[in-house]
């Protein structure tokens, strides 16, 4: 299903922390926003989950109006993973996954043979499947964010919105994670603070600043050194990766003056 972000803006205590944010999410892509700190990229996601309400504008799954459906619908729908997603509680590994068919059940519903299946193929696939009796609380932030993903993941939604989540996971991770969202075949949004990432891993890329789209299109429209130095004040250089195409930048390091 195709996710529309349509006007959305947010204002709190006379502060604009988005403006008019119009962005498209077809069916089955991977979006990702970039922007500096603060530019209201976590603002938009959470306005997608229904963790804000958005002062104007809609979110719209397809033809539905997210904020106009029942909560548990929309969960059905839209599965997160947040930066605020973190377990203080010391559920094993595939007790946290399993949270993820919660939006399916009714009251103290038992999962049945199929959901355990979904619950197991999801560990497989994110590397964790021989974690699934540890505690979460013993494992490693890179751990934690691939069951985090994992209980995302088995709540076996039509739109995925990330925030950041390449945090603390390995090179081998991250290109790992990345790679499964493209195949995954959800319609994806996800905030990615590298910006090679992205480039070589969402199909378009939308930039915010100051809580404004900027710029919107394919990695190779918007990744550009001058819009780099634009929105982030760096200076960088653009190269061709020499496998995929896609573009990377070299970033100039200068001293301070």
């Amino acid at each position: 299903m195709d996710l529309v972000l349509d006007g959305l803006s947010v204002v709190t205590d006379g502060e604009h922390l988005l403006r008019d944010l119009s962005l498209k999410v077809g069916s089955g892509q991977v979006v990702g926003l970039v922007g500096p700190n603060g530019s209201g990229k976590s603002t938009a996601l959470r306005c997608v989950y229904r963790a804000l309400r958005p002062s104007s504008g809609t979110v719209r799954v397809g033809a539905d109006d997210l904020s106009r459906l029942p909560v548990r619908r929309s969960a059905q729908l839209v599965a997160a993973m947040t930066q605020e997603g973190a377990v203080d509680l010391d559920f094993t590994v595939e007790e946290v996954v399993a949270l993820g068919r919660t939006p399916h059940l009714r009251g103290n519903q038992a999962l049945s043979s199929r959901e355990r299946e979904v619950c197991e193929r999801v560990m497989g696939l994110l590397d964790i499947g021989h974690l699934a009796h540890r505690g979460v609380l013993t494992l490693s932030g890179g751990e934690r964010q691939r069951v985090l993903l994992a209980r995302a993941l088995v709540q076996e939604p039509e739109v995925l919105v990330l925030d950041e989540p390449t945090n603390h996971l390995d090179v081998r991770h991250q290109i790992e994670l990345l790679s499964l969202l493209r195949g995954y075949g959800l319609t994806v949004l996800v905030v990615l603070h590298d910006l090679n990432l992205a480039a070589a891993a969402c199909d378009r890329i939308g930039v915010l600043s100051q809580g404004r789209l900027v710029a919107a299109g394919t990695p190779a429209e918007v990744i550009t050194p001058e819009l780099v130095d634009r929105v982030f004040g760096v200076k960088a250089s653009l190269v061709a990766h020499p496998l995929t195409g896609a573009p990377q930048l070299l970033y100039s390091l200068t001293p301070p003056a």
